[in-house]
């Protein structure tokens, strides 16, 4: 398994952005009642270049998309926007889960974050326990507005 940094001028890397568009279609696409096609233009537009923000990251093994996390300027936390940047969109795809995808992705986020010259990085998540196992340091609860989810906790990351 390796993880890469997807590029949008890379031909070969259309297969992972098709695959990574369907799963955030199914994941959250759908229900916010976005398009297969605004889905799909926001991983394309998830790749830039050099520094630039959101970078996207994958895991890949034999030429399969295994997983993918988003380096980001903003999310959907409206109530911080003075909080950033973000660890964002981190997903496993289901038949994979289980495997230790999750964990490689995680334990190579400081990696990411050095290839970006990013010193720093935040998440919110309903998850407790998890990211505390990868050195994310628990800042606080926030208000997300989510009516499945109206608190979640707030997450810091410094480069190591």
């Amino acid at each position: 398994m390796e993880l890469i940094r997807l590029d949008r001028a890379c031909a070969a890397h259309q297969r992972y952005r098709e695959t990574i568009a369907g799963w955030y279609y199914a994941w959250w696409g759908e229900q916010s009642g976005c398009s297969r096609a605004q889905v799909a233009e926001t991983v394309l537009n998830s790749q830039q270049s050099g520094s630039r923000l959101p970078q996207m990251f994958a895991a890949v093994e034999d030429g399969r998309a295994l997983g993918v996390f988003v380096i980001s300027m903003s999310d959907d936390l409206v109530s911080r926007p003075d909080v950033y940047p973000w660890l964002a969109n981190v997903y496993v795809e289901a038949s994979q889960r289980g495997r230790g995808v999750g964990r490689f992705m995680l334990e190579r986020v400081d990696e990411a974050m050095r290839s970006i010259g990013i010193p720093e990085l935040f998440l919110y998540t309903k998850h407790v326990g998890l990211y505390e196992k990868f050195g994310w340091e628990f800042v606080e609860f926030v208000n997300t507005y989510k009516r499945d989810s109206p608190v979640e906790r707030l997450y810091r990351r410094t480069v190591k």
